[in-house]
């Protein structure tokens, strides 16, 4: 800080004179302030990790992929978002070849009563299993690094055969949070296998006849 000048008196009678000072300033307040924003920085950059949302994709068909097993259809689950925040699904596949036979969509949300609690009672058994395993660890029943963690859940769901396998489908008028919403759905209920892809023009005429 800058030092304040201080004034002599003169002899009696005559003028006082200012006693002049170099100009100094203490820069040790700014040494201290400087250490605190150094710190504050370095813990809110180590916490601030960059979130990364993984997304299945449907790659391009090659001449293998013709003697893949099919999805049984019992197990396949299609999600369908629409304007309006709108949710249906269907189980089951929408075969254009057979109009009569077509599955009827089931309109839905994204509350705790809606499409979660579906996807719930569809992923039971695997659901249960992961919690179980997760709860065992916070309450010190099983001790495990975290890696070792993640491979054990991640083999759990490759090993599960009887979940439901989520295609995500989203038409040209869904918002772009809906989509977050439901891959964030996902990961709550624990799916281990969904993927987003287009809808099929049966579909889109579905959406359209729809209950509103």
């Amino acid at each position: 800080m800058g030092e304040i000048i201080v004034e002599e008196k003169g002899k009696k009678g005559g003028k006082r004179k200012a006693k002049k000072h170099s100009t100094r300033i203490d820069m040790t307040p700014m040494v201290d302030l400087m250490c605190l924003l150094i710190t504050f920085f370095m813990l809110t950059t180590a916490f601030s990790k960059p979130k990364v949302m993984v997304i299945t994709m449907p790659e391009k068909d090659t001449p293998e992929d013709k003697n893949r097993p099919e999805i049984p259809k019992n197990r396949t689950l299609n999600i369908l978002l629409t304007e309006g925040h709108k949710v249906y699904y269907y189980i089951g596949i929408a075969d254009p070849k057979k109009p009569a036979e077509l599955p009827q969509l089931i309109k839905t949300d994204f509350s705790k009563d809606g499409i979660r609690k579906f996807l719930l009672i569809k992923n039971k058994d695997l659901f249960t299993k992961i919690a179980e395993y997760r709860d065992n660890r916070v309450t010190g029943k099983t001790e495990v690094a975290d890696t070792t963690a993640d491979n054990a859940i991640k083999k759990m769901k490759k090993d599960d055969q009887k979940g439901p396998i989520v295609l995500i489908k989203a038409d040209e008028n869904a918002k772009y949070k809906d989509m977050v919403d439901i891959i964030d759905e996902m990961a709550i209920c624990n799916i281990a296998s969904y993927a987003v892809v287009d809808p099929s023009p049966t579909e889109l005429e579905m959406l359209k006849n729809a209950p509103k």
